[in-house]
């Protein structure tokens, strides 16, 4: 779920003092309010305060750090219909998507940490599997990296930033957030939920800057990780300053989802699934489904029953009850969607319904189908990020792979098949983070399923186990306890010490004829006997064996 292009302010944003922001409407323009803007040196305080934190933070117990994400889910709860009102009055999206796509997912993922995630948190032992370490204790520690730095879209910008702070504070992290220039006062709402949940000063830092200032926080020193989301340029950028570092990114980045409709697909699921998760948020989601491939045998009812509903789509102002689709976020999207199918149709294309931007106040696009698309397009190559689904004809399951395959994206991906054998064969097969059967990208609202994709999606996890383990060092520990016990292998080397690995070797993983053999000459060979813990030895020995 990301924005499409860097960043960049609108005219009226730009013309605005220079120590405040502007929030704007993108439904009817209106000034929604303001944010005040850091300096560099007002950032480099917040984020010093962050590390300061970070150090008292970091040694809090599981316990508490239990009892502030209840607090949060408390505090989210009650806040979350005036959240929902704002994210559709400053970003576009209906508030019921509001609740779907956001709200409902960060409170899922709040419960799921409280418990199952600080559990994965904890210490966790192993066995030893070769025998010289018999005697040791060894065990896993995930502790946390410090500071972690946030960089929001504007297309979910409470769900995205929100579910990667609190995975941050769960494994024992300060964050620091900046939220999208276009969705400032939903980045000022994170800051009050978390005051509200009395997180300690300097935990959860959100700070408004311009885009110029943005490197400072991924260049900070204090800044220990960048966690972020955002468009394939502009993720570049941020990994070529951590490099500097170097320092740890997680890149999530765009999509061009594909939906493959098998000849046997169930129609009545599969027309209505695939044409919401097209148009949803109107289209501004990198998982958005931006192209069909849809079998030849099933094509013909696959496209009319699409058409019959983008048709029906009802597109206005998203606080008006009956409206199905939404605004563009900013003048920039709304401009790139143009472009991209204005290029189609000009190359040929033909759309059903839709093709064009609408009239009157707002960055609004009529919901578009569009067919006879050739791969030269930029409507095929591109991510487009708006309410546009391109439906391509295939003459089988093995040409859909191929062309998932062959795309520079790999987020995501959907198959929609009645047969669980086909399903398996294709999601094993396609090069993309997460595949869905009969339906798309719903993992994001599983607690326990993870989100991030491959090529150029970006690289690294959010959300899930897998996300959480992205926020720490996992660290390995190994104790030793005999008293004046010497290893094997340490000096001073003699005669014995090739003959002691070798008849290791053996007696571990040599042919089973030999191992008795070697156990033997193991047992009169003085430096083992001087050196090798033969109890920790006997006693692991069915397991080692």
């Amino acid at each position: 779920m990301t924005d499409t292009v860097h960043h960049s302010l609108t005219a009226e944003q730009a013309a605005e003092p220079s120590n405040r922001l502007a929030s704007f409407n993108p439904a009817t323009g209106e000034v929604l309010g303001y944010v005040s803007l850091m300096t560099p040196e007002e950032l480099n305080a917040t984020i010093e305060a962050a590390a300061d934190a970070a150090r008292i933070w970091g040694q809090t117990s599981h316990a508490s750090r239990r009892a502030y994400l209840q607090r949060l889910r408390r505090v989210l709860l009650q806040e979350s219909d005036a959240l929902a009102q704002l994210i559709a009055s400053e970003q576009g999206k209906t508030p019921g998507e509001a609740y779907v796509t956001e709200i409902f997912p960060s409170l899922a993922y709040l419960k799921w940490l409280e418990s199952d995630g600080l559990n994965l948190l904890r210490s966790r032992r192993v066995s030893p599997s070769h025998p010289v370490f018999g005697s040791k204790r060894m065990y896993y520690r995930y502790d946390p990296l410090g500071v972690i730095g946030i960089i929001a879209p504007w297309n979910y910008p409470f769900g995205i930033p929100f579910m990667q702070l609190v995975a941050a504070l769960a494994a024992g992290n300060t964050v620091v957030v900046k939220p999208s220039p276009f969705t400032p006062l939903v980045g000022q709402k994170i800051a009050t939920i978390c005051r509200e949940a009395e997180l300690p000063a300097g935990v959860v830092n959100v700070v408004h800057v311009r885009d110029e200032h943005a490197p400072l926080i991924v260049q900070h020193p204090l800044v220990d990780k960048i966690v972020f989301t955002g468009s394939v340029a502009t993720g570049r950028k941020v990994m070529a300053t951590a490099a500097a570092g170097p320092k740890d990114v997680v890149l999530e980045l765009g999509g061009k989802d594909a939906a493959i409709v098998a000849y046997d697909a169930d129609l009545e699921r599969a027309i209505p699934g695939i044409t919401w998760m097209a148009m949803e948020n109107a289209g501004q989601t990198c998982a958005s489904v931006e192209i069909a491939l849809v079998h030849r045998a099933v094509y013909d009812a696959f496209v009319n029953g699409v058409v019959d509903i983008v048709r029906g789509l009802r597109v206005g102002n998203p606080l008006d009850p009956n409206t199905d689709v939404g605004p563009l976020s900013n003048a920039r999207q709304l401009q790139i969607v143009e472009e991209q199918v204005q290029d189609a149709l000009a190359k040929g294309a033909r759309a059903l319904v839709g093709g064009h931007r609408l009239e009157g106040p707002g960055y609004f696009f009529a919901p578009t189908v569009l067919v006879d698309v050739t791969p030269d397009m930029r409507i095929v190559q591109e991510e487009t990020f708006g309410p546009v689904l391109v439906v391509l004809p295939v003459a089988s399951i093995e040409e859909a792979i191929a062309f998932v395959n062959s795309m520079p994206f790999g987020l995501t991906a959907s198959v929609w098949t009645q047969s669980p054998v086909l399903a398996h064969e294709v999601a094993a097969r396609l090069k993309v983070g997460a595949v869905n059967v009969n339906d798309h990208a719903c993992q994001w609202g599983e607690p326990k399923a993870t989100w991030g994709g491959v090529k150029s999606s970006g690289f690294g996890r959010v959300i899930g186990p897998y996300g959480l383990y992205e926020l720490v060092n996992i660290k390995f520990v190994t104790e030793e306890y005999r008293e004046k016990a010497l290893e094997a292998w340490w000096y001073p080397y003699d005669k014995n010490v090739p003959a002691l690995m070798s008849d290791f070797a053996q007696a571990l993983y040599g042919p089973v004829i030999k191992r008795p053999l070697a156990l033997l000459k193991l047992m009169f060979n003085r430096r083992a006997r001087e050196r090798v813990n033969f109890v920790e030895y006997v006693r692991h020995l069915r397991t080692w064996f």
